[in-house]
């Protein structure tokens, strides 16, 4: 399994006047030069499982297992997956969202580490999204395929993220993070054992459904099904990979002020939303506040 440059450092904001408390940052982003984020936390436990029954199995070269997952066409996921399985020495196929005239340098990333693309329809994605068996009628069979959903969120991606919080210089009251999927958010539940609580900002609209995609995910990697958290569905700013004139100019101020980067699809939002919340009580300035800077990028490459 690649390995990360060491447990993320956990800073201090040296400038309090925008948020009017001392706010913490895990900053995950610095994780791996690649594979950084929830995107290894994530990624950690089943490819190690998968490797594990390669070995196992035996496997010869000339049947490397193959990793097919989805994605669109800025997927941080998808360019942690293309980049993992390659130094792992495994197969990608990618089913993206779009078709065969649209590109972008995430998607040739991934072409270069060896992932197939293959561009679906609507449609499509939107049933790879909710029957977990349909790829099988996309591709061709082959032995030691392993399917991985969109974002990565498996109920084995809870273990990888849990392992956050015991790296923390201290249990906060509040964990922030980002929630797109709900896997990360989950992990972050799992990790803290009912201490504490994780305040998540859905970063997509109508995001309340992933109240019960945490509790499937919870419940089937064998763990309680934690309810001290607070997700916030209102801090969208118009969906997923879209962004308001407001939210642009407030990154912009962010990485000026602190030198720290964000961008407009995951973290910008949420560091959006932290100010928000302690004006409206919901986080109390006495509270010790970590926010998980989950890394991922690549909505900045987009121009977004």
């Amino acid at each position: 399994m690649f390995e990360p440059r060491g447990p993320s450092p956990c800073t201090l904001l040296d400038d309090e006047t925008l948020f009017g408390m001392p706010i913490w940052v895990k900053r995950d982003d610095l994780l791996h030069p690649v594979v950084s984020g929830n995107k290894y936390r994530k990624l950690k436990t089943p490819l190690s499982a998968l490797a594990e029954s390669v070995k196992h199995a035996n496997l010869s070269s000339a049947r490397s297992p193959k990793i097919i997952t989805m994605g669109g066409i800025w997927s941080n996921h998808l360019h942690a997956t293309a980049y993992a399985a390659a130094e792992m020495r495994f197969d990608s196929h990618a089913f993206v969202r779009g078709h065969a005239p649209m590109n972008t340098v995430m998607l040739d990333d991934c072409r270069k580490q060896g992932m197939q693309i293959q561009y679906v329809d609507r449609e499509v994605y939107r049933a790879l999204r909710d029957d977990p068996g349909h790829w099988q009628t996309l591709v061709a069979q082959e032995p030691h395929c392993y399917w991985l959903p969109e974002g990565g969120s498996t109920p084995d991606a809870l273990a990888g993220v849990a392992e956050l919080v015991d790296e923390l210089p201290f249990i906060p009251d509040v964990i922030l993070v980002a929630c797109g999927t709900g896997a990360t958010m989950a992990g972050l539940l799992a990790g803290l054992r009912g201490r504490g609580r994780v305040v998540g900002i859905a970063v997509i609209n109508h995001g309340e459904y992933l109240r019960n995609e945490m509790s499937r995910l919870l419940c089937q990697a064998g763990y309680v099904d934690y309810r001290n958290y607070q997700l916030h569905t209102h801090f969208h700013h118009g969906g997923y990979a879209k962004a308001s004139p407001e939210l642009h100019k407030f990154c912009g101020n962010f990485m000026e002020r602190f030198q720290l980067p964000i961008e407009p699809v995951y973290t910008g939002k949420v560091f959006f939303a932290l100010q928000s919340l302690i004006a409206s009580g919901d986080i109390l300035r006495h509270e010790k506040v970590v926010v998980l800077h989950t890394g991922g990028l690549q909505g900045a490459r987009s121009g977004l």
